[in-house]
């Protein structure tokens, strides 16, 4: 059985389709206050394997509290077999303490989430695969990127090269690239004096091609901006920029479209107005698995 959380309830039915599964409606509701009100809105068997989906991104803290009342409801009902979906893992960008008596938010919530009973964790592209080391449950960190391989397959005329805007998301592009047969690289900056820093593609040239730049989180778009105006500088024909997770604050898809992206495209781990390439068949066949 399904249960599709109010973050995630277009992506929970859509899976619940790719596997002929039951999907269970919740009700949930806000009080003046802004305490929320939540109901599984059906009995349960209590030996039924029940999947939760629910992203945990913006209103972070929203999503994470209901999808704890969830999970506390389910253990009520005494469903043993829960398996949590949550796409985008909130509180996740920070998993080591930098300066000391900082609170280390990913194993905050970590401790959080396994108190729940659930039996296994499963997200998208998290922020550092060490993050799963903060669990004493299985953690499955799939991939976006063949879906996203898949899209850019589908609608793209011809191979485009696959950038990364920094080093820290070449696997990203080669991954990509690698579905794809196609060209990969990513921007490095090269200090050309003491006061000169030139950034520009690492090894090959993007001159009179279509470049996608893929990246894990777009969050306010300056990155890529910054990577779209180099590219144009460079002689790219196109540009378009594809993401797992459309964070996308202050107005992020304007200033990435105004520096010249052809396209802004996103997965649906998070609700956006770019969220087009749907990981339902991923998440589902991976359920399968299991």
């Amino acid at each position: 059985m399904i249960i599709g959380g109010s973050a995630s309830q277009a992506l929970a039915a859509q899976v619940a389709t790719e596997l002929d599964d039951k999907l269970c409606n919740v009700e949930t509701k806000k009080f003046p206050d802004g305490e929320r009100y939540l109901r599984i809105k059906e009995e349960i068997p209590e030996d039924e394997k029940v999947c939760v989906i629910q992203s945990t991104g913006y209103p972070q803290d929203e999503n994470m509290m209901e999808l704890f009342f969830i999970l506390d409801t389910l253990k009520d009902m005494n469903i043993k077999d829960i398996t949590v979906v949550s796409p985008y893992l909130g509180y996740s960008r920070q998993e080591r303490r930098f300066k000391e008596t900082e609170c280390i938010s990913a194993k905050a919530t970590a401790t959080l989430i396994q108190s729940m009973g659930i039996k296994r964790l499963i997200s998208i592209n998290l922020h550092e695969e060490s993050i799963c080391d903060l669990y004493d449950i299985p953690v499955d960190n799939l991939s976006a990127m063949p879906a996203i391989a898949q899209h850019i397959k589908e609608t793209f005329n011809e191979k485009p090269v696959i950038l990364a805007p920094d080093k820290g998301a070449q696997n990203f592009a080669k991954e990509i690239a690698t579905i794809l047969d196609t060209d990969y690289d990513y921007l490095e900056k090269v200090r050309l004096s003491p006061e000169v820093v030139e950034t520009k593609t690492k090894n090959i040239s993007v001159e009179d091609k279509q470049v996608v730049i893929i990246d894990d989180i777009i969050s306010t778009g300056g990155t890529i901006v910054n990577a779209i105006n180099i590219l144009k500088e460079q002689g790219a024909v196109s540009v378009d920029v594809f993401c797992v997770h459309p964070v996308l604050v202050n107005d992020a898809v304007i200033k990435i479209s105004a520096a010249g992206a052809r396209s802004v495209q996103g997965t649906n781990t998070l609700k956006s107005e770019v969220s087009n390439i749907s990981l339902a068949q991923t998440i589902a066949n991976h359920l399968k698995s299991l």
